[in-house]
């Protein structure tokens, strides 16, 4: 555990314990109402599982380009399979790959889901053929990391003095996952980090985020209530947990969503990767009773299909190509072209 700082390392089974010291419950919530993000160790999610998730899609992400290309989706979804983003001088500044819940429409049928938001998964999945394994431990990975999202929801609501199962997240959930990779940046950008972001700041739309993160330099930041920007530090085995706004909305605005943004770090890498918890397709997301406002609530309520249903199509009107917007209409693979 430490102390006196923004974003907190906190030992999980100790503040999960009947005996857990005030002072570590007392870092959580400072940490969940002021910041939204907490650095989390002694998780229980074993170090083989992490590494075997990272080292497999390591080598993917270490292939000749050429390689990845064809590990793109081929029907151009944005949130499958391998994806390259390009600043606007064509510099690569991320590289990304997107895995969905379910592989598609039909498994996620046979896992119980409606036909309507099986609907959802109907662009499958891709699963890179030079790592046979990594399917699989991409399916122990999520499971861990759901699981992590789950204790650290009811050390929340404990340290919110409420009964554990007051943050309905239900065992239905829906999740994403990605893993990013950012490459060195040798540009001249100039010497504010606002002057060479290489992910915008934003908040994330799940209910929980778990990342894990390694490289050579801490270029995660999280934005203070002042909104200032404090470096996410890089602690081997330490996982990061993320506020999201439906957790946010859930709790009338009690706990803050995780603000944060990624900067550039010059000549060295840095990739992470994070599952996105939701609870069910199928949930409207409003303030709990718990937390309920008297006098009336400033969060509208959030369907969670709604959103997640019309997620490609918003990502696409905000930040899609003419070329990219072109290839999801035909149904075609899409990768944007860098020069460097």
């Amino acid at each position: 555990m430490s102390h006196d700082t923004d974003i907190p390392v906190i030992d999980l089974a100790a503040a999960l314990a009947d005996d857990a010291p005030d002072d570590l419950l007392a870092d959580v919530r400072r940490a969940a109402e002021t910041i939204g993000i907490i650095q989390i160790v002694n998780h229980g999610v074993p170090a083989e599982v992490i590494a075997e998730f990272n080292d497999g899609f390591g080598r993917i992400l270490d292939l000749p380009r050429a390689e990845k290309e064809r590990l793109a989706s081929p029907t151009g979804h944005p949130y499958r399979g391998w994806r390259q983003w390009p600043d606007d001088f064509g510099r690569l500044e991320l590289e990304r790959f997107n895995i969905a819940q379910y592989d598609d429409a039909a498994a996620a049928e046979a896992a119980g889901l409606s036909p309507e938001h099986a609907t959802l998964f109907a662009h499958a999945n891709v699963w890179p053929p030079q790592e046979p394994g990594l399917r699989a431990a991409t399916h122990r990975y999520h499971d861990a990391f759901v699981d992590v999202a789950r204790r650290v929801l009811g050390l929340y609501a404990r340290v919110l003095d409420v009964p554990a199962h007051t943050i309905p997240l239900g065992d239905d959930v829906y999740t994403t996952l990605v893993v990013n990779d950012y490459p060195k940046w040798p540009h001249d950008t100039g010497t504010s980090d606002d002057e060479k972001l290489l992910l915008l700041e934003h908040a994330d739309s799940s209910a929980i985020t778990v990342l894990h993160q390694e490289g050579d330099y801490a270029g995660l930041q999280g934005q203070r209530p002042d909104g200032t920007w404090i470096p996410v530090p890089i602690r081997p085995g330490a996982l990061q947990v993320f506020t999201g706004t439906l957790l946010t909305n859930w709790t009338e605005g009690r706990l803050r969503p995780g603000r944060h943004r990624v900067v550039a770090g010059g000549s060295v890498t840095r990739r992470s990767s994070a599952v996105f918890v939701h609870p069910s397709l199928d949930t409207v997301v409003e303030p709990l009773p718990a937390f309920a406002d008297l006098d009336g609530s400033d969060f509208e309520p959030v369907s969670v299909w709604e959103r997640a249903s019309s997620n490609v199509d918003e990502y696409l009107r905000v930040f899609g190509r003419p070329e990219q917007v072109a290839a999801w209409r035909e149904n075609r693979a899409y990768v944007a072209e860098v020069t460097a």
